[in-house]
């Protein structure tokens, strides 16, 4: 049985681990923990304004995470969704369910619109977030406050 959490610093290693073990070995990205400060510091880089960091445990296993950044004009960052591949698809709906307690979150916050960026191979996120959605953006019309990663090829918008 999934349960969603807010972060809590105890979980730190496994969600390092977890969250480089899908980028590096699944889908062959080349990033360190170290092109990663915002992972040593979940605390004051996520959980600011708007901001937070949310896990999907399974009995004490980290096996999702979601996070959102508050980068200011009512508008958000959605961050490091990352779900285990057993825990993937729409009969475990784990990332579903990391992306309804960000959603409720954010709308509670009084959050207008949230954005992400995604690569290109992550072919079964753009499904995911278009299905429930988010609409594809050009980057040129990103905020001025988003911060886009090396890695990120493709944008998204929802509106709240």
């Amino acid at each position: 049985m999934v349960n969603i959490e807010e972060y809590s610093a105890p979980y730190r290693e496994q969600v390092v681990a977890h969250i480089l073990a899908i980028q590096r070995d699944e889908f062959g990205i080349a990033i360190t923990r170290a092109d990663q400060p915002d992972l040593d510091a979940i605390e004051t880089f996520y959980r600011t304004g708007a901001g937070n960091f949310w896990l999907a445990l399974d009995g004490g296993r980290v096996v999702g995470t979601i996070a959102l950044i508050d980068i200011g004009n009512r508008q958000a960052a959605l961050r490091k969704m990352f779900v285990a591949p057993d825990y993937r698809g729409a009969g475990r709906n784990t990332a579903g369910l990391l992306l309804a307690a960000l959603l409720a979150w954010a709308r509670q916050k009084g959050l207008g619109e949230i954005y992400l960026g995604t690569t290109a191979q992550f072919l079964a996120a753009h499904r995911f977030y278009e299905k429930r959605g988010f609409a594809p953006v050009a980057r040129e019309d990103l905020p001025a406050a988003f911060p886009v990663m090396k890695v990120d090829t493709r944008f998204y918008k929802y509106s709240l």
